[in-house]
């Protein structure tokens, strides 16, 4: 009751935003962001991982984006894995026409170790191919989450994080993407997170973006 609780609460923020069309200005968009993750393990510290997006666009009413990623995650170190992908994306441009772009990914995330919160830190490097122009990125987020009190919802937790990219060509931290969202284990093989994001760019068309989003994690 507590998961469709959220659920509920977090359509309600969707529709609520949406029915601001009229506020909304050419930079600012209402978008409904959808993951599907399937993860198997190659070893005991290689996962293969592949993941499906689908983002929807012009206050969550036509879809702007859609990509497929896969990769892999290392994990030299209990704090630490490293992981390089590949994300096949074609995304909507301003002329409302998809183009194609090849995006070559190596992130690496650290685990603090504090008591009591997870906390941790994630660099990721971002190859951009594009039929106009090869760019390059650079993302830092760092993100805490802590279990919800299994009287209010069992084998959930909340997440809390933030992340600003530096962008090649503009040279300068050109985004800010704040998530707030709960994560809930289903069964032993997959899990749910729901969340919602803030994004903040000057530069991007829109740029300054309201998110609700899924991401579904299925494990083998």
């Amino acid at each position: 009751m507590i998961l469709l609780r959220s659920i509920i609460i977090i359509a309600g923020l969707a529709y609520s935003l949406s029915a601001q069309n009229a506020a909304l200005q050419d930079d600012e968009d209402v978008q409904s962001w959808n993951d599907v993750q399937l993860s198997v393990p190659l070893s005991k510290r290689v996962d293969f991982f592949t993941r499906l997006t689908m983002r929807v666009g012009k206050n969550a009413s036509k879809l702007s984006d859609g990509r497929h990623t896969l990769g892999i995650v290392w994990k030299p170190l209990s704090y630490l894995s490293i992981s390089p992908f590949y994300s096949y994306i074609q995304a909507r441009n301003s002329s409302g026409k998809f183009r194609i772009e090849n995006r070559l990914n190596l992130s690496a995330t650290y685990k603090f170790p504090v008591k009591k919160v997870g906390l941790s830190h994630r660099s990721t490097f971002e190859r951009r191919l594009r039929p106009t122009r090869n760019t390059w990125r650079y993302r830092a987020m760092i993100a805490v989450e802590k279990p919800l009190p299994k009287t209010l919802v069992k084998d959930a937790k909340w997440f809390v994080s933030d992340e600003v990219f530096y962008d090649s060509v503009l040279e300068k931290f050109s985004r800010n993407r704040f998530t707030v969202g709960v994560s809930k284990t289903l069964s032993k093989k997959l899990a749910l997170e729901l969340y919602y994001t803030r994004q903040n760019d000057g530069f991007s068309h829109p740029g300054d973006l309201n998110i609700v989003g899924t991401a579904w994690k299925i494990k083998f």
